[in-house]
């Protein structure tokens, strides 16, 4: 700051000492006026935001049956976690929910069977537990993004169509929307594994590092998936999340 100027700000002025030089008042303009290169920037913002640990849609209080495969066992450290997230993202959940969400962006895009799409994915939960964990996410998400006034939904929406048809309705680009939805994904269980194993920060970044070409090559692959394709063989994560209901401790809800 200039010498001579002191400024004091209170809640709706600044005082300056007298004989100082006047302070230069920013260009004003409205904040609803983009420049082209800012609204070319618009849709990575948005994304960001609805697919941030901020954005509450709940995800912490789910394990996707990581719950039950640490308890047997099944997961110990961090080799393990990544073995069975890969299996996860490649084989099970993670492949449907691509396709789910790419398709639900379509149909947001160009006025499709947004509805069909809905039922068609509720259908594909393998259990209870999983049926309200990507039900109760999507409705935390179609309601924590009313501010970007999303489209019309069927009013029983699982997480990854809910996704894709926001993003779709705002024009943000497919292929990256299904990419950044896989790495939220994996990055939600890897923290519920954090907890749980437990194992540290720095090894929960290492799986998500090695985790990096799978995400990639679903999100990849799925670009020309039809529903028709929809399925998985991840049986041990599938029978994860039935079991899940009948441990003695659970931290999370499925």
């Amino acid at each position: 700051m200039p010498a001579g100027i002191i400024i004091i700000t209170t809640t709706d002025r600044m005082i300056r000492k007298p004989g100082a030089i006047p302070l230069a008042k920013p260009p004003q303009r409205p904040f609803f006026e983009l420049s082209e290169r800012e609204c070319n920037s618009a849709p990575l913002l948005r994304l960001l935001a609805w697919l941030s640990p901020a954005f509450p849609t709940g995800a912490y209080a789910y394990s996707h049956g990581l719950e039950w495969a640490v308890e047997h066992r099944d997961i110990i450290d961090g080799e393990t976690l990544r073995d069975w997230l890969a299996d996860v993202l490649l084989h099970g959940s993670g492949r449907n929910d691509a396709i789910l969400l790419r398709h639900a962006h379509r149909a947001a895009s160009d006025g499709g069977a947004l509805e069909e799409i809905a039922e068609l994915a509720l259908a594909l939960a393998p259990s209870r537990e999983r049926r309200a964990e990507t039900l109760d996410q999507g409705a935390a998400f179609i309601a924590a993004a009313a501010p970007w006034h999303p489209p019309a939904l069927p009013p029983h929406v699982v997480y990854p169509v809910a996704v894709g048809a926001l993003a779709g309705h705002h024009g943000v680009p497919e292929d990256l929307a299904a990419a950044a939805y896989l790495q939220t994904f994996a990055t939600n269980l890897i923290s519920a594994a954090v907890r749980l194993v437990p194992l540290g920060q720095t090894t929960g970044l290492r799986v998500l590092a090695a985790l990096e070409p799978a995400i990639l090559q679903v999100a990849d692959a799925s670009r020309d998936d039809t529903l028709n394709d929809l399925g998985g063989c991840a049986f041990r994560s599938d029978l994860a999340a039935m079991l899940h209901e009948t441990q003695y401790t659970r931290l999370f809800r499925s």
